[in-house]
């Protein structure tokens, strides 16, 4: 099958972010045709102005809509794109020239109906930047779940970049509305539907990752608060790890009560690992300013992921709530 490529981008009130990525697409290598479909979210600050300069050269196609959320959006713009195989993309991302040539290569060689790509930290990005960049995907934080070639599970492709085929996407319906976390249920579906997912190592965004101390929190919170409600919907997806981070606080806490007793041997365990943090994310960025942000990233991640998860857990397990109604702002009407 002849594959006719559509790129998915839902946009909100980011125009200098849509600016920098259809950029990064105008070099794209292999002469590959290629449509972009542009989906406004209900953005005050609109993106129109710069799509409307890429049109001579790219072929791009902008709609405006309600603000419904990213996977609605998604779902939007794949039934407006002509394609026959969608990537999804954040308005986040910048694309190396020769994405879509790795791409259409990996599946030339292996189709399937949903693929992912990872992401990386461009030479451009801030030292924050650089340092979550590294707390989200090193195989020592996370285990390669977005996109390390030795992934601790089955891989699941995640919306910042993600290939989808029009039938995968008919069969499934799409995204659905819970946000963030529309990702890992499509994939969990699309998996019962009979779909496979794979990782192409190769077709990796630099996700820039606009984003503060703060904001990083918040994001790590909802997507802890987000697990427990996948494992109430798919329960058979359930895996011991994604209590790892909560049992890393918990024995942190418990490892600062021993030494304040006069027992340091926990503490230093610890120790051991921040400092395999730290080398690590060294050798990576030959930095050591980084290396020092990206222990302190990994720090706000585990509390950040690990307290809200055991917190959506026992609310999810124990109400007898919807999981729309216990965290309606999780969910997109």
């Amino acid at each position: 099958m002849a594959l006719n490529f559509s790129f998915i981008i839902p946009v909100f009130n980011r125009p200098e972010e849509v600016k920098e990525l259809l950029v990064s697409m105008n070099l794209l290598t292999g002469e590959i045709p290629f449509e972009i479909v542009i989906v406004e979210d209900g953005s005050t600050i609109s993106s129109e102005e710069i799509v409307n300069d890429f049109k001579d050269t790219l072929n791009i196609s902008y709609y405006f809509k309600e603000n419904s959320g990213p996977g609605d959006s998604r779902n939007f713009g794949m039934q407006k794109a002509k394609g026959n195989y969608f990537i999804i993309l954040d308005s986040d991302c910048i694309l190396p020239p020769q994405y879509l040539e790795e791409a259409q290569n990996a599946l030339a060689q292996n189709y399937v109906d949903c693929y992912g790509g990872p992401d990386a930290a461009h030479k451009s990005f801030s030292d924050l930047q650089k340092a979550i960049n590294y707390s989200m995907t090193s195989i020592l934080t996370t285990g390669g779940i977005r996109g390390g070639k030795k992934a601790v599970n089955k891989f699941q492709p995640r919306s910042f970049n993600m290939g989808l085929s029009k039938k995968a996407f008919e069969v499934t319906g799409g995204f659905g509305k819970i946000h963030p976390g529309e990702d890992p249920d499509l994939t969990i579906r699309l998996w019962k539907a009979g779909f496979e997912t794979v990782l192409i190592p190769q077709a990796f965004v630099y996700h820039k990752r606009r984003i503060s101390w703060e904001k990083f929190y918040l994001q790590v919170q909802k997507f802890g608060l987000t697990r427990p409600i996948l494992n109430k919907w798919h329960p058979e997806t359930k895996k011991i790890t994604y209590w790892f981070p909560t049992f890393f606080v918990f024995g942190l806490a418990f490892s600062l009560l021993m030494w304040f007793a006069g027992v340091s041997i926990f503490l230093k365990i610890y120790g051991l690992y921040f400092l395999a943090i730290f080398i690590d994310a060294l050798l990576k960025n030959k930095s050591l300013k980084i290396a020092f942000l990206a222990v302190y990233a990994v720090i706000i991640q585990f509390f950040g992921y690990g307290l809200a998860f055991v917190k959506s857990t026992i609310l999810i397990t124990f109400s007898n709530k919807k999981p729309e109604q216990v965290f309606p702002k999780l969910f997109f009407s």
